[in-house]
């Protein structure tokens, strides 16, 4: 196999049947570089997808009120549960609870509320929310601050926007310490807050205004109200645990059925991101699998190929042997062809793919909130096609190669 002369013929040999070779070759290239595109894609959409949720950790816990669907203690199913101040102290003493967020929304789900500031109008989400909300939600600022605990223990009139709601209302002008009017209510703007999410679940915090939870009481009427919890686990307890405990807290303090499985809505986001991570192992296995196949494909092609010149070297093989040529030098040299034939298109399919890859990020990064992002594949990747490649151009050519190595010169000679 170390023999240059070996390699010269191979590569004579390859030469004489030029359309042949590339037609075989281009059947392994086609393989490789679907394999390594696929791979790419792949990875560079669950980059995409962790970056759409970049702000929503393993941890967060969100619970909200829903109706019974259970009779209890005299009370009939079909109620429908109201949250209350009693319940932040009930979910922040529930075990595994880091942070408790309460969350009032101005018209609940009926819409966006119109915010004014002088002579521009436009309609946002207005938020009640408390200090906490911004270890539930990782917010970043760009003017200001966000709510503090001395803006919700005076019931300050105060308000932070989200970006697009700033761009909105003031363009380019500096925000804080002007005024703008909810329900003809003026609350000074102390803040603007961004997010490291993108899509919709940005647009929402984007497109919000934020007021302190106490002041949103008073102001807005909702005295001893809570829409919803938004809340963090400590990281050494699981999601789902301290999602039951706090079902149960809630549950206790409103006199609802402990096996009713519909008064209170939950989410925990540790079970989403395993959702998630189980959808990419399935995609990678696929891909795989497919790759595989491809690959599979091309290297039968590659072992009919030779084969085929087995075939057309007969007599070639038969004189060789009769020289002196041992089973050994015949096997390698057939292998050679193979090796030769899936090394260079294998190793183009990788280059290709790997180019492709690149084109396809540089075009996505333009894209803004675009669902794949850094398309590429690891090194251990690259390097695991490259040794399949070699693997591959063995294995195609041992059964042409032990065809050869049996041929009988005398026969050879009279074969025509």
């Amino acid at each position: 196999m170390l023999d240059w002369d070996t390699w010269q013929e191979v590569w004579a040999t390859l030469q004489r049947n030029k359309l042949r070779a590339l037609l075989t070759a281009l059947g392994v290239f086609w393989g490789v570089f679907m394999l390594i595109l696929m791979l790419g894609i792949g990875n560079g959409l669950e980059r995409g997808v962790i970056r759409n949720l970049s702000g929503l950790t393993n941890y967060t816990v969100y619970v909200w009120p829903q109706r019974t669907s259970l009779p209890y203690k005299g009370l009939q199913p079909g109620r429908y549960v109201r949250l209350n101040d009693a319940d932040i102290g009930a979910v922040a003493r529930a075990p595994g609870v880091e942070h408790v967020a309460p969350r009032l929304q101005l018209g609940n789900w009926r819409g966006p509320q119109v915010v004014t500031y002088g002579a521009k109008k436009a309609t946002f989400t207005v938020m009640g929310d408390r200090p906490e909300f911004a270890f539930v939600e990782p917010l970043t600022t760009s003017y200001g601050r966000f709510i503090n605990p001395r803006d919700m223990s005076e019931e300050r009139k105060v308000v932070v926007l989200g970006q697009e709601a700033y761009k909105t209302l003031f363009g380019e002008e500096n925000p804080l310490g002007k005024y703008v009017q909810i329900k003809r209510v003026y609350f000074q703007v102390v803040g603007v807050v961004g997010t490291q999410k993108s899509g919709d679940d940005a647009d929402k915090i984007l497109s919000s205004v934020y007021v302190p939870f106490s002041t949103f009481q008073t102001v807005f009427n909702q005295k001893d109200r809570v829409g919803w919890f938004a809340l963090t686990a400590y990281r050494d307890r699981p999601a789902a645990e301290v999602e039951a405990s706090v079902r149960n807290a809630i549950m206790k303090g409103h006199r609802i059925h402990p096996n009713d499985s519909e008064a209170i809505g939950s989410f925990n986001a540790a079970q989403k991101f395993e959702q998630l991570q189980g959808l990419f192992r399935g995609i990678r296995r696929f891909v795989w699998f497919v790759g595989t196949l491809t690959l599979f494909a091309g290297m039968l092609g590659v072992s009919n190929i030779l084969l085929i010149i087995v075939k057309e070297r007969t007599k070639e093989i038969g004189i060789r042997k009769a020289l002196g040529a041992t089973p050994v030098s015949i096997i390698s040299l057939i292998v050679a062809e193979g090796l030769v034939l899936t090394s260079l298109s294998g190793y183009s399919g990788v280059v290709a793919g790997v180019l492709g890859l690149e084109a396809a990020g540089r075009a996505v990064s333009r894209v803004p909130h675009a669902p794949l992002s850094q398309p590429e594949v690891s090194l251990q990747v690259a390097l695991t096609a490259v040794l399949v490649l070699i693997v591959a151009g063995v294995v195609a050519g041992i059964v042409p190669a032990r065809l050869a190595a049996r041929v009988h010169p005398v026969e050879a000679l009279r074969a025509e």
